[in-house]
């Protein structure tokens, strides 16, 4: 038997009640205290941007659901005495209460979306009391905290710290101020540890990005060395308002049910499924309570954990309508290729490309929506790899790009077939492109609580996959147009150049006159070039876009042109005047004599600045390799995407003239028209 004498040197046995002693429970502030860097404060050049970041997320929540165009201000203020850094933001947002001012900054997870299921930037309310505890933890400074609810209401003004003990706000000082300058908003000022760096994971480079996702935004940034920036709007109008929807049976947890079950005030299970849950009708409440053999008068208190089961199975088995839509508010294609085009001017970019999935996808119950944009050409280095702009809820994201879904649904793309070059056939590819990827949801899978990247959920990364190949079809097919019209624009000089030289040498040397050339012309090239020409009108706010056709075939061609209009344009007028207008294509029937050309002009309403793209142009009833600059029209979708959504446009409107350059006898030899009884 074993002696329980200690063996000399050996700690000392504790008892059970010795270290029940020392069990004690900790609050959530001192958890984060001590794990800071899981918020985004595990080093002074991202804390500072951390600093920013939340703040920012803050005050555009409040001010889009408030129905304010967002103004604000960040500065960023150096104080050299102690290696500190002064981070004031502020907003002309609605404001906040006084009553909720001490706990909104001063208590973790104190916020009004955490129980809201719909899509916003912030849900966990940790982010701004997160940074009051930063600061106070590295510069032992309180935080000062001004708010204003009106034009005619006082601006009270608070230095509040953190009990991070009891997860509780210890106001220091309240006051109340004169805040003339603004009707209303709200300003936090902190002072904290940090770095400054203007590099590609800072505070500029994040406040860039933020104003590429959010075009209604005006931000100003002021840099520690009085450096100003102004990222101003460039649109007025806001995101749609997301709706607050009830959580989907297909993501609720065993546990999650049998809390509900347990709080619930209805007297029948059936009416509780129906109340309590998205997209439960009475007749699916009705099946689900008999998949789950649960009578519907049972109340929904009395869930035992075995029904609690078998209602769980139940909703994976039985089809229920998919989650609502309303609380998502994607940017849009349109607004996507505003942001791009004015943060990324200075590249002068080709052209830019833009697609949003067109219906929301469902991930564990959560509906979520996918958008992507690609820049390609300008000025970007071709030997590079491509610069991947990722986003989460209109909030960009530059940390951890290697754990990200985004990253790995581009690693995941075969690049080549779009004519990037993709070393390896997988990973980034190189080229002169810059790709940005936005997901929506109503619960972004973040894979920590720093929200820097998502997580490779199956679903997430497949939508991200379509959304990056429907831009890459349109790329391949604006390179190889390019390509193509390049060669034929050579071959067009070439010969324009060498043949009228034999001709006239060879007519001398036989003495002859010099035979026309325009037959032979048009047997060796045997294409027809569509280009779009485009031109913005200031004074009248309209853009010009002119359609050139030229006929380098031996035969007369008859066929219809089709071009879409742009997202947020109006068709103010046309010459001609088409034959009709539907489904957002004007469409024109053309009838272009060999060796002809002949243009459509279209003057276009409704958008700001310069800011229009080249279009894809259809055709229809003509052989597609006979056309350069013009895609063969499906009428599943026109941007060649099946799945794609119906362009928006005005209704068919009769009428409309063709388009006819008065085709000679030899035309007319070459060909026969095919009758046609448009009007002249």
């Amino acid at each position: 038997m074993a002696s329980s004498v200690p063996r000399e040197g050996a700690p000392p046995k504790v008892t059970a009640e010795q270290l029940a002693s020392k069990q004690k429970e900790i609050s959530v502030s001192e958890f984060f205290e001590r794990n800071k860097q899981m918020l985004g404060f595990d080093s002074p050049t991202r804390a500072l941007l951390t600093a920013v970041k939340e703040a920012v997320d803050n005050a555009l929540d409040a001010c889009e659901e408030a129905g304010i165009p967002p103004d604000l201000s960040v500065l960023l203020e150096e104080v050299k005495k102690d290696s500190l850094f002064s981070v004031t933001v502020e907003d002309n947002g609605p404001g906040i209460v006084k009553r909720n001012m001490p706990n909104v900054f001063g208590r973790l997870l104190f916020g009004s979306r955490f129980h809201a299921i719909r899509q916003s930037r912030g849900q966990q309310g940790i982010g701004i009391s997160a940074v009051v505890m930063y600061a106070q933890l590295t510069s032992g400074k309180p935080s000062k905290v001004r708010s204003k609810t009106g034009a005619n209401e006082p601006a009270h003004e608070l230095d509040i710290l953190l009990d991070t003990r009891h997860n509780r706000p210890e106001v220091l000082r309240e006051d109340i101020q004169l805040w003339k300058e603004v009707d209303h908003g709200t300003r936090i000022q902190s002072v904290m540890a940090g770095r400054y760096l203007r590099g590609r994971k800072g505070v500029y480079e994040y406040l860039r990005q933020t104003a590429i996702v959010n075009p209604h935004a005006r931000i100003v940034l002021t840099e520690p060395d009085g450096t100003v920036t102004l990222f101003d709007r460039a649109t007025t109008r806001l995101p749609t308002m997301t709706a607050e929807s009830k959580p989907h049976p297909l993501g609720i947890e065993l546990g999650t049910l049998m809390t509900m079950a347990k709080a619930a005030e209805e007297p029948r299970m059936a009416s509780f499924l129906v109340e309590h849950f998205s997209r439960v009708s009475t007749r699916a409440a009705t099946t689900l309570c008999e998949a789950a053999l649960i009578e519907e008068d049972q109340r929904p208190s009395d869930l035992s954990l075995a029904q609690g089961q078998r209602m769980l199975g139940a909703f994976q088995s039985v089809k229920l309508m998919a989650p609502s839509t309303e609380s998502l508010s994607p940017i849009g294609e349109a607004l996507i290729r505003k942001g791009l085009r004015k943060d990324f001017a200075d590249l002068k970019p080709d052209f830019i490309i833009t697609h949003t999935r067109p219906k929301p996808a469902v991930y564990g119950g959560h509906p979520f929506q996918v958008e992507a944009g690609l820049i390609f050409g300008g000025t970007l280095d071709k030997e590079e790899p491509v610069q991947i702009l990722r986003y989460a809820n209109r909030v960009p994201l530059l940390f951890q790009p290697g754990a990200c879904a985004i990253t790995h649904a581009v690693e995941n793309t075969n690049w080549r077939r779009y004519g990037l070059d993709q070393r390896g056939g997988k990973g980034i590819p190189h080229g002169p492109v810059i790709m940005m990827v936005h997901l929506a949801s109503t619960k972004v899978p973040f894979t920590s609580e720093s929200k820097e990247a998502i997580s490779d959920i199956p679903e997430v990364i497949a939508e991200i996959e379509l959304a990056l190949r429907a831009c890459g079809q349109r790329l391949g097919t604006h390179l190889r147009k390019q390509t193509r019209y390049k060669k034929l624009r050579e071959k067009e000089e070439i010969i324009r150049k060498l043949l009228p030289l034999i001709a006239k040498k060879s007519a001398s040397i036989v003495g002859k006159p010099t035979p026309p050339i325009d037959g032979v012309i048009a047997k060796i090239m045997n294409a027809v070039l569509m280009t779009t020409i485009i031109n913005h009108e200031p004074r009248s706010r309209t853009h010009l876009m002119t359609v050139r056709m030229h006929n380098y075939t031996h035969a007369a061609k008859r066929f219809t042109l089709l071009v879409p209009l742009p997202e947020d344009t109006t068709l103010k007028a046309a010459t001609p005047k088409p034959a009709a207008l539907a489904e957002g294509l004007a469409r024109w029937k053309v009838a272009l004599p060999s060796m002809k050309s002949t243009d459509v002009v279209l003057q276009l309403d409704g958008l700001e600045g310069d800011v229009l793209e080249e279009p894809e142009l259809f055709v229809e009833g003509i052989d597609e390799e006979l056309v350069s600059g013009a895609v063969a029209y499906d009428p599943q979708g026109g941007d060649g995407d099946p799945d794609g959504p119906e362009l928006p446009g005005p209704q068919e409107e009769e009428g409309g003239a063709e388009v006819d350059t008065d085709a000679d006898e030899d035309a007319a030899e070459d060909e026969e028209p095919e009758e046609d009884d448009s009007e002249e």
